[in-house]
């Protein structure tokens, strides 16, 4: 403690102000205010009066009140919580509800457009649930048809909607005399699809539910399996053929929407049904091409959709925007490899002229060369005793004045 009395050295009077000094501005007169985020302070708990103890105070008070626990097995936020804890948790008396088929059908479908890559976790225990009471044939037959309704209303569902129609097929056990999942799904499908000359030439909401039925049976074609004995599972060929059906309707009646409709289900779909048709030796995708071609030539359709039909034949000429990779070296050939002559060397004519393997004439042209060559053997073999400049070669004058002048003024600039 500094000594304030009239006897003090001059040193020791200015020591204590500086203490004061640094004591009035590094010590609170007053407590800090509470955090925000705190929880407020009882009126009957007293207020600190420093700042550490303020703190330690508030951070009790966080810790008290917190319901987190560092001993919990798992923290999963609420936004992720699964199908089961999310739709149907149990009540107030511990009990599931028990909603009915088509609650539990579109509350499925509705978190699964929020979350779309849950379908994995939650497929096995919606294929339990669904196994559980899908007991008559009834149930199965609602069951096919609410599906087919979400995947076919909802904007964006029907890729997911084929997916899940996939698993269903091969998990869902009831397969009564009418057919299994899988089979009434197709009548189901067929259903619309021989309505398809109605429905390209109806009004603009059946034209709607058409086109969306349209682009879900491309995904589907394109998402279930068929499995058959040992065999690698493969495609439904009945769609093949009804695919291409659905496309000549769409083109017999080209206004917009039917143009635009036929272009999505070709970019979703095009390169399969080309590589499948020419497998089976149908030229079905040169017909559609050609039908393509006829209405960019002559159709009344708008500039919007006829640029999407030209963009479409661009995509289909580069086949389908896939890119193979080159042939093997050893069965490299010009026909089937573009880079073939890329690291051929380059030869030149007697007036300039370059060519290389890759020019028609390349043959004619390098004999020409071999026989220079045996013309002239001495011009083309190599003399080791040339020096890059010979000593017998002399510069001509002007370029020899133009040297020296060059040096002396290199030479002045140095000095400078």
């Amino acid at each position: 403690m500094y000594n304030s009395s009239s006897s003090s050295t001059p040193s020791s009077s200015s020591s204590s102000e500086a203490g004061d000094i640094r004591s009035s501005v590094f010590s609170p007169g007053e407590p800090l205010r509470q955090p925000r985020t705190s929880p407020p302070v009882s009126d009957s708990s007293p207020v600190s009066t420093t700042s550490g103890h303020n703190s330690s105070s508030a951070a009790d008070a966080l810790v008290k009140n917190s319901k987190l626990s560092a001993a919990a097995p798992e923290f999963v936020p609420g936004c992720y919580a699964s199908f089961q804890d999310d739709v149907y948790s149990d009540d107030s008396e511990g009990h599931y509800p028990e909603p009915s088929l088509a609650d539990f059908i579109q509350d499925f479908v509705s978190h699964l457009n929020l979350s779309p890559g849950s379908l994995e976790s939650e497929i096995d225990y919606i294929t339990d649930t669904l196994n559980s009471c899908v007991t008559t044939e009834e149930i199965l037959q609602e069951l096919v048809e609410l599906i087919y309704v979400q995947s076919t209303s909802i904007p964006n569902f029907a890729y997911t909607g084929a997916r899940l129609c996939n698993h269903l097929s091969h998990h869902i056990r009831l397969s009564p005399a009418s057919g299994n999942f899988r089979q009434l799904l197709l009548q189901r499908c067929r259903t619309e699809y021989e309505q398809r000359e109605q429905a390209v030439r109806g009004d603009p909401g059946t034209q709607k539910r058409f086109h969306s039925y349209v682009l879900f049976l491309g995904e589907l074609y394109l998402n279930l399996e068929i499995k058959s004995g040992k065999d690698t599972p493969g495609r439904a060929n009945v769609l093949l053929g009804a695919l291409k059906d659905l496309l000549n309707a769409l083109f017999s009646h080209p206004d917009d929407p039917n143009l635009m409709c036929a272009v999505k289900l070709l970019k979703l779909s095009g390169s399969i049904l080309d590589d499948t048709w020419k497998e089976k030796g149908q030229s079905d995708m040169d017909e559609v091409i050609k039908k393509i071609e006829d209405i960019c030539l002559d159709a009344k359709c708008s500039r919007d959709a006829r640029q999407m039909l030209l963009k479409l034949l661009e995509l289909q000429s580069s086949n389908w925007g896939r890119v193979h990779t080159a042939a093997v070296s050893s069965d490299a050939t010009p026909d089937n490899d573009p880079n073939y002559f890329m690291n051929e060397p380059t030869f030149y004519t007697t007036d300039g002229t370059p060519f290389t393997a890759a020019d028609p004439e390349y043959s004619d042209k390098y004999q020409e060369i071999l026989d220079r060559e045996d013309y002239f053997p001495d011009a083309y073999e190599e003399n080791e005793n040339d020096s890059f400049c010979g000593d017998e070669d002399e510069m001509d004058p002007e370029i020899e004045e133009a040297f020296e002048r060059f040096c002396m003024e290199s030479d002045a600039r140095r000095k400078k």
